[in-house]
């Protein structure tokens, strides 16, 4: 039983980040130009840390890049 319930709170939790994410490069691409993780908060009225979890996650995959100093885009 435990296992059942660890295994669905690891996928809900999964679900949220793999959603973040996706609204993280949307509000991105929205703005048209490079962003922090601050604006990305404000504009999506998101937790702070789980648009940095979307972020972590971004940047190891290669799906954002720093052009400039704390600020993220979209890799094309």
């Amino acid at each position: 039983m435990n296992f059942l319930c660890n295994f669905v709170i690891y996928q809900s939790l999964n679900t949220i980040i793999i959603f973040m994410k996706e609204q993280v490069l949307q509000a991105m691409r929205e703005a048209g130009k490079p962003v922090s993780a601050g604006e990305i908060t404000k504009v999506l009225n998101a937790d702070r840390k789980e648009v940095d979890k979307a972020f972590a996650e971004l940047k190891k995959s290669g799906a954002i890049v720093s052009p400039v100093r704390c600020k993220w885009t979209p890799a094309e």
